[in-house]
């Protein structure tokens, strides 16, 4: 398989050669990752970028070539007090005057927005001054910001098939792109899923998000030693665990026969993603992007809190696809969860047919999709939008 994040494409042989994009996103990493991949392939093609954030994401755009970060003041107004509104609406304010102003300046072909409040003070200004722009809806559910400049956007990318709370005046808009993943993981779309024998390892990989996920921590060792010896026996575990929970996790698996490995920062993902029979994990959007462009099976705890739920419809559509098990926090106790693997793990059928519907849902390429939107947008792609057959005509509030 070409490795799709790092084709070369000359300048001078592209329609974006000495073109402006403007990408603006908020400085989560959620939010950065996958608008650092579009930067990375529109610099490909042959564009200027300028990128558009908060003080807090310059570190992801450290770097990069042909991408000039342009920080904004911005401040998120949910969920917080009178005070801390007025705070951000203010700097939300600011943030304006200073994208609307730099945009008049430069004149961008076209703004990307990928939510985040530091989102909002360029996508804005490209409406008032007439520049197209699009939006990138990581989740199942359209962001708050992303929700404030919908209506006027031009083109509405998301990274699953079904968006929650895209109202149904633009559904013409949205397209179905994918989430964009780094190329190690994209690369494994080309790998095929090889499920535990009767007798063999299996082999587990557990993580929990940017947040940890404690209860990964407090339930899932007490889980795993609870099963049938000969199955605990066989069991190859990578867990990930918050530093001050890593020696509680430990003293857990103690004596259990388990082989496992605890970190709180696992830093070859592609390869343990690449040997694992069952992830267990959160469902953020960039966990779900990576096991369906991967083709992994996975057991998906969302996060309770999340903004909107927006962990469990990511967790619904993938098994609604057949890719994946939903288990909601409330419902994941040691004695539940214990049974229900040992079940899962002494059904490989299960576990292939699940690992092919993940594949099939899977968007390994979504840099280079969003990359052709961005033509598309101006007029620039012969062919048209990325894919003809990925343009969402169902009812958006569906999931």
């Amino acid at each position: 398989m070409t490795d799709i994040q790092n084709i070369e494409v000359s300048p001078m042989e592209h329609p974006l050669a000495g073109q402006v994009i403007a990408l603006t996103s908020g400085g989560t990493g959620g939010h950065m990752f996958p608008a650092v991949a579009l930067a990375r392939a529109l610099v490909r093609r042959g564009a200027h970028v300028l990128f558009f954030t908060d003080a807090r994401a310059s570190r992801y755009t450290e770097g990069v070539e042909g991408v000039e970060t342009i920080i904004l003041p911005a401040g998120g107004i949910a969920g917080k007090g009178l005070k801390g509104r007025l705070t951000g609406a203010l700097r939300l304010g600011l943030g304006t005057m200073k994208a609307r102003a730099l945009l008049k300046k430069s004149r961008p072909a076209a703004v990307i927005g990928f939510g985040g409040y530091a989102s909002i003070p360029a996508t804005l200004s490209a409406k008032w001054l007439g520049i197209p722009f699009a939006i990138h809806e990581q989740n199942a559910v359209l962001g708050r910001a992303n929700r404030m400049v919908a209506g006027a956007a031009h083109r509405i990318a998301t990274s699953f098939p079904t968006v929650k709370l895209v109202a149904p005046n633009d559904a013409a808009k949205v397209i179905w792109t994918g989430n964009p993943i780094r190329h190690e993981v994209a690369a494994l779309a080309s790998t095929e899923y090889d499920a535990p024998t009767s007798e063999g390892p299996v082999r587990l990989l557990i993580t929990g998000g940017s947040q940890g996920a404690r209860v990964l921590s407090e339930i899932l060792p007490a889980a795993l030693v609870a099963l049938p010896r000969d199955l605990r026996n066989r069991l190859i575990v990578t867990q990930q665990a918050r530093e001050e929970d890593l020696e509680a996790v430990r003293k857990t698996y103690e004596g259990s026969g388990i082989d496992v490995t605890l970190a709180s920062f696992i830093d070859d993902i592609p390869e343990r993603l690449r040997d694992c029979h069952l992830v267990i994990a959160r469902s953020g959007a960039s966990t779900v992007a990576e096991l369906t462009a991967a083709g992994r099976p996975a057991l998906l705890v969302p996060l309770p809190s999340a903004i909107d739920d927006h962990q469990r419809f990511n967790a619904q559509q993938v098994e609604e696809a057949g890719g994946a098990w939903l288990m909601s926090q409330d419902r994941f106790t040691i004695e539940i969860l214990s049974e229900r693997l040992t079940k899962l793990l002494q059904n490989p059928a299960a576990l292939t047919r699940a690992a092919k519907a993940a594949k099939a849902t899977g968007r390994p390429n979504a840099a280079e999709r969003l990359a052709d939107m961005v033509l598309d947008l101006l007029g620039l792609n012969p062919a048209g939008s990325p894919d003809n057959d990925n343009m969402t005509k169902k009812d958006p509030q569906k999931v």
